[in-house]
Protein backbone atom coordinates (compact mmCIF):
# COMPACT_ATOMS: atom_id res chain seq x y z
CA UNK A 1 0.00 0.00 0.00
CA UNK A 2 1.53 3.19 -0.96
CA UNK A 3 0.19 6.88 0.29
CA UNK A 4 0.50 9.76 -2.23
CA UNK A 5 0.31 12.90 -1.91
CA UNK A 6 -0.47 16.05 -3.79
CA UNK A 7 0.85 19.39 -2.89
CA UNK A 8 -0.18 22.97 -3.25
CA UNK A 9 -3.44 22.15 -5.72
CA UNK A 10 -5.13 24.77 -3.78
CA UNK A 11 -4.27 28.53 -5.01
CA UNK A 12 -5.60 29.60 -2.17
CA UNK A 13 -3.25 27.87 0.23
CA UNK A 14 -0.44 27.79 -2.17
CA UNK A 15 -0.60 31.80 -1.80
CA UNK A 16 -0.77 31.56 1.77
CA UNK A 17 2.32 29.83 2.41
CA UNK A 18 4.24 31.87 -0.38
CA UNK A 19 4.45 29.54 -3.05
CA UNK A 20 4.23 29.74 -6.54
CA UNK A 21 1.12 27.91 -8.28
CA UNK A 22 2.24 24.85 -9.71
CA UNK A 23 1.00 23.75 -13.33
CA UNK A 24 0.94 20.34 -12.72
CA UNK A 25 0.34 18.53 -9.87
CA UNK A 26 2.97 18.43 -7.15
CA UNK A 27 3.83 14.82 -5.74
CA UNK A 28 5.58 13.05 -2.68
CA UNK A 29 5.12 10.07 -0.81
CA UNK A 30 4.64 9.07 2.71
CA UNK A 31 5.46 5.18 3.76
CA UNK A 32 2.99 3.03 5.02
CA UNK A 33 4.44 3.24 8.59
CA UNK A 34 3.27 7.24 8.59
CA UNK A 35 -0.77 5.67 8.53
CA UNK A 36 -2.01 5.92 11.55
CA UNK A 37 -4.26 2.75 12.72
CA UNK A 38 -7.70 3.55 14.04
CA UNK A 39 -7.67 3.68 17.85
CA UNK A 40 -4.22 4.46 18.39
CA UNK A 41 -3.36 7.95 20.42
CA UNK A 42 -1.49 10.29 18.10
CA UNK A 43 1.58 11.29 19.77
CA UNK A 44 2.77 15.01 19.20
CA UNK A 45 6.44 14.12 17.68
CA UNK A 46 9.37 15.53 19.38
CA UNK A 47 11.39 17.00 16.70
CA UNK A 48 9.16 19.56 16.02
CA UNK A 49 7.78 22.30 17.67
CA UNK A 50 5.64 23.64 15.11
CA UNK A 51 3.22 20.92 13.97
CA UNK A 52 0.44 21.95 11.39
CA UNK A 53 -2.83 20.34 10.22
CA UNK A 54 -3.42 20.04 6.68
CA UNK A 55 -6.91 18.69 6.43
CA UNK A 56 -7.44 16.98 2.71
CA UNK A 57 -9.87 15.09 0.64
CA UNK A 58 -8.72 11.03 0.03
CA UNK A 59 -9.46 9.17 -2.39
CA UNK A 60 -9.09 5.02 -2.46
CA UNK A 61 -7.55 3.21 -5.27
CA UNK A 62 -9.70 -0.23 -6.41
CA UNK A 63 -8.32 -0.64 -9.57
CA UNK A 64 -4.54 -1.51 -10.51
CA UNK A 65 -3.31 0.40 -13.27
CA UNK A 66 -0.52 2.52 -15.02
CA UNK A 67 -0.68 4.85 -17.60
CA UNK A 68 -4.37 5.45 -17.44
CA UNK A 69 -6.72 8.05 -19.08
CA UNK A 70 -8.07 10.24 -17.98
CA UNK A 71 -10.84 9.69 -19.40
CA UNK A 72 -11.51 5.92 -17.66
CA UNK A 73 -9.62 7.20 -14.34
CA UNK A 74 -13.03 7.70 -12.49
CA UNK A 75 -13.39 3.66 -12.55
CA UNK A 76 -9.78 3.50 -10.64
CA UNK A 77 -11.44 4.79 -7.35
CA UNK A 78 -14.08 3.82 -5.57
CA UNK A 79 -14.62 5.25 -1.60
CA UNK A 80 -13.25 8.94 -0.41
CA UNK A 81 -12.90 10.37 2.83
CA UNK A 82 -10.96 13.13 4.29
CA UNK A 83 -7.52 12.79 6.18
CA UNK A 84 -4.54 14.66 7.79
CA UNK A 85 -1.50 15.40 6.59
CA UNK A 86 0.37 16.43 9.62
CA UNK A 87 3.75 18.87 8.97
CA UNK A 88 6.41 19.41 11.23
CA UNK A 89 6.54 22.78 9.81
CA UNK A 90 9.41 24.33 11.22
CA UNK A 91 11.47 21.33 10.33
CA UNK A 92 10.11 21.66 7.02
CA UNK A 93 11.13 25.59 6.48
CA UNK A 94 14.74 24.34 7.45
CA UNK A 95 15.27 21.94 5.20
CA UNK A 96 13.76 23.97 2.26
CA UNK A 97 16.10 26.59 2.83
CA UNK A 98 18.99 23.83 2.56
CA UNK A 99 17.30 22.87 -0.80
CA UNK A 100 17.50 19.79 1.06
CA UNK A 101 13.97 16.96 0.51
CA UNK A 102 11.44 16.98 3.18
CA UNK A 103 9.97 13.59 4.02
CA UNK A 104 11.34 14.45 7.74
CA UNK A 105 8.44 16.99 7.88
CA UNK A 106 5.82 14.88 6.10
CA UNK A 107 6.45 11.42 6.29
CA UNK A 108 6.97 10.31 10.05
CA UNK A 109 5.66 7.47 11.44
CA UNK A 110 1.80 8.68 11.94
CA UNK A 111 1.53 11.62 10.44
CA UNK A 112 -1.23 10.24 7.98
CA UNK A 113 -4.43 10.52 9.38
CA UNK A 114 -7.32 9.37 7.65
CA UNK A 115 -11.36 8.81 8.50
CA UNK A 116 -13.96 6.52 7.46
CA UNK A 117 -14.10 6.10 3.78
CA UNK A 118 -17.40 6.77 2.15
CA UNK A 119 -18.51 4.96 -1.37
CA UNK A 120 -18.10 7.10 -4.29
CA UNK A 121 -21.82 6.47 -4.89
CA UNK A 122 -22.87 8.30 -1.58
CA UNK A 123 -22.22 11.85 -3.50
CA UNK A 124 -24.11 13.40 -5.76
CA UNK A 125 -21.30 15.11 -7.52
CA UNK A 126 -17.88 14.44 -6.92
CA UNK A 127 -17.13 17.66 -8.42
CA UNK A 128 -18.67 19.62 -5.69
CA UNK A 129 -17.70 18.11 -1.97
CA UNK A 130 -17.99 20.34 0.88
CA UNK A 131 -15.48 19.25 3.76
CA UNK A 132 -14.38 21.01 6.85
CA UNK A 133 -11.69 20.66 9.32
CA UNK A 134 -13.01 21.74 13.24
CA UNK A 135 -10.02 22.38 15.99
CA UNK A 136 -11.46 22.56 19.28
CA UNK A 137 -15.35 22.69 17.95
CA UNK A 138 -13.87 25.54 15.85
CA UNK A 139 -13.56 25.39 12.41
CA UNK A 140 -10.24 26.27 11.00
CA UNK A 141 -10.45 25.09 7.47
CA UNK A 142 -13.31 24.66 4.83
CA UNK A 143 -13.04 23.34 1.25
CA UNK A 144 -14.75 21.92 -2.27
CA UNK A 145 -13.63 19.75 -4.31
CA UNK A 146 -14.37 22.56 -7.09
CA UNK A 147 -11.43 24.47 -6.14
CA UNK A 148 -8.95 21.81 -7.01
CA UNK A 149 -6.89 22.59 -9.59
CA UNK A 150 -6.26 19.39 -10.67
CA UNK A 151 -9.33 17.17 -10.04
CA UNK A 152 -9.19 13.24 -8.97
CA UNK A 153 -9.40 12.08 -12.69
CA UNK A 154 -6.37 14.44 -13.31
CA UNK A 155 -4.51 13.36 -10.52
CA UNK A 156 -4.91 9.89 -11.22
CA UNK A 157 -3.99 10.17 -14.44
CA UNK A 158 -0.78 12.20 -14.17
CA UNK A 159 0.55 10.26 -10.78
CA UNK A 160 -0.13 6.65 -12.90
CA UNK A 161 2.87 8.22 -15.51
CA UNK A 162 5.13 7.29 -12.40
CA UNK A 163 3.93 4.94 -10.24
CA UNK A 164 1.97 2.00 -10.95
CA UNK A 165 -1.28 2.30 -9.11
CA UNK A 166 -2.15 -0.98 -6.98
CA UNK A 167 -5.63 -1.55 -5.12
CA UNK A 168 -5.66 -0.12 -1.68
CA UNK A 169 -3.54 2.88 -2.31
CA UNK A 170 -4.79 6.00 -1.20
CA UNK A 171 -4.12 9.47 -2.78
CA UNK A 172 -4.65 12.58 -0.06
CA UNK A 173 -5.31 15.44 -2.92
CA UNK A 174 -3.84 18.29 -1.47
CA UNK A 175 -5.45 20.69 1.99
CA UNK A 176 -7.29 24.31 1.20
CA UNK A 177 -6.34 27.57 2.66
CA UNK A 178 -6.63 27.68 6.71
CA UNK A 179 -3.56 25.46 7.81
CA UNK A 180 -2.66 26.26 11.10
CA UNK A 181 -0.50 25.04 14.21
CA UNK A 182 -1.84 22.68 17.03
CA UNK A 183 -0.78 21.97 20.76
CA UNK A 184 -1.12 18.95 22.99
CA UNK A 185 -4.60 18.61 23.74
CA UNK A 186 -6.15 19.83 20.87
CA UNK A 187 -9.46 18.23 19.58
CA UNK A 188 -9.99 17.62 15.81
CA UNK A 189 -13.01 17.00 13.68
CA UNK A 190 -13.09 16.17 10.43
CA UNK A 191 -16.82 17.06 8.72
CA UNK A 192 -16.75 15.46 4.90
CA UNK A 193 -20.50 16.94 3.73
CA UNK A 194 -22.07 17.27 7.16
CA UNK A 195 -21.08 13.74 8.25
CA UNK A 196 -18.25 13.38 10.82
CA UNK A 197 -15.65 11.12 9.57
CA UNK A 198 -12.57 11.01 12.38
CA UNK A 199 -11.85 12.99 15.48
CA UNK A 200 -8.74 12.90 17.11
CA UNK A 201 -7.06 13.97 20.25
CA UNK A 202 -3.14 15.39 20.16
CA UNK A 203 -1.49 13.47 23.28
Amino acid sequence: MKIICIGRNYAAHARELGNEIPEEPVVFLKPKSALLRPHLPFYYPEFTNELHYECELVIRVSKNGRYINRRYANQYYDAITLGIDFTARDLQNELKKKGLPWEKAKAWDNSAVIGKWRPVSDFENIKNINFGLYKNEELVQHGNSSKMIHNFESILSHVSKYFTLNIGDIIFTGTPEGVGEIVTGDVLEGILEDESVFQLTIE
